[in-house]
């Protein structure tokens, strides 16, 4: 059985977005940016909602082809481009998804699909929408959070109405210069 890693940065107060999804409080680093990198060798396969989607395909197909680029640009243009996408998605088409697959229905039992194939790990970065479903099925292994020191007051939370416990193991967890504090907790079984 594959692993399902959610990599999701978020407010001290539990918001992962702003009320209008906006993101321009998170704080990113060289220093942060290689805890993604770990992550994407060990994954062969990119779970996307259809935001998140639109947002990394704007930017990565290309980043590491900037002049500017750094040398997290160039890894994560790298791997996103050899890498197995997926696009959850209730309004866009199959035409409208390039090189990738789109789940539109039942997303429970497409995602257990997934996780039953061979192969290396499936990551999720962002995709609120779409964690919130998977985190209320436990269809998510371990969850990369990183908590930034601001307190949004308002915005769309991560863990909402959860109706069951989940008990989690800590496996990491390390403070940032820039005060963000990651934190890797294992689903426990």
């Amino acid at each position: 059985m594959r692993n399902l890693v959610l990599f999701m940065h978020q407010s001290l107060d539990g918001f992962v977005a702003g009320p209008k999804g906006e993101m321009d409080w998170i704080k990113v680093d060289d220093d942060l940016f290689s805890y993604p990198d770990t992550l994407t060798k060990n994954a062969d396969t990119a779970l996307y909602g259809r935001v998140t989607y639109q947002m990394m395909d704007a930017y990565w197909p290309t980043a590491a082809d900037q002049a500017d680029a750094s040398a997290h640009d160039i890894s994560h243009s790298r791997w996103y481009n050899q890498v197995e996408k997926i696009v959850v998605s209730e309004t866009l088409t199959q035409a409208q998804v390039k090189n990738a697959k789109l789940i539109s229905t039942n997303l429970v039992e497409e995602v257990k699909k997934l996780k039953a194939l061979k192969g290396k790990t499936i990551i999720m970065f962002g995709s609120p929408g779409t964690a919130q479903s998977l985190i209320a099925e436990k269809l998510i292994d371990d969850f990369w959070l990183f908590v930034n020191p601001i307190l949004l007051g308002e915005g769309i939370p991560l863990f909402p109405n959860l109706k069951d416990r989940s008990k989690l193991e800590l496996k990491w967890s390390k403070t940032f210069s820039s005060g963000i504090v990651g934190l890797h907790y294992k689903l426990k079984s």
